[in-house]
């Protein structure tokens, strides 16, 4: 049985078509899944970031607060040895504030805190920063993921394959009326 061209060009014509229709079906839902990975992995940058911060200030605050309680025990030494002995200063009393403030200049030592207050607020700036992009990007993720499986030709091959469609929502950045009341209050 021979078969002739026109028949055989069909066949194989129809088998195209039925392979391109199973390429771009699984396609389809093989790019929902790399979607849906990408918001996985947004999610997750979110939470890298939300840890950063809540490790990251209680160390900066003690930190800064520990700065602080140095500064006033120098002062403090400072001021109780110049009236201890009528405003001179020995230099055995010099020698005795220099081992307790550990200078790291042999002149005055510089008892400010402000560079360690502007350090404090740059790392709470960074890190709150880094956390807004990571948001944005999240959100951006999750509109790329809805705008793709929403869409009527993707919508149909996805329920050929049985693909169940997550409902990711966007973040919403809307501040609670708690967070308003506790500003309020002070």
């Amino acid at each position: 049985m021979k078969l002739s061209k026109t028949t055989l060009i069909t066949i194989l014509a129809v088998i195209s078509v039925i392979l391109l229709i199973i390429v771009g079906v699984t396609s389809v839902a093989g790019n929902a899944i790399a979607y849906e990975e990408k918001v996985t992995e947004a999610q997750s940058a979110i939470s890298v970031q939300e840890k950063k911060r809540v490790t990251l200030y209680p160390e900066l605050v003690d930190c800064v607060e520990a700065y602080d309680r140095h500064e006033y025990e120098t002062l403090l030494a400072i001021v109780n040895a110049r009236s201890s002995n009528g405003n001179v200063i020995t230099d055995d009393m010099v020698n005795e504030i220099k081992n307790h403030i550990n200078f790291v200049l042999e002149d005055y030592p510089q008892l400010s805190s402000q560079p360690q207050y502007e350090r404090l607020m740059k790392d709470i700036s960074i890190t709150e920063n880094e956390l807004a992009k990571t948001r944005e990007a999240y959100n951006s993720t999750v509109s790329r993921y809805n705008t793709y499986t929403r869409h009527p030709l993707h919508k149909f091959f996805l329920s050929l394959t049985g693909y169940e469609r997550i409902e990711f929502e966007k973040l919403s950045y809307d501040v609670s009326d708690d967070a308003i009341s506790l500003f309020n209050e002070r």
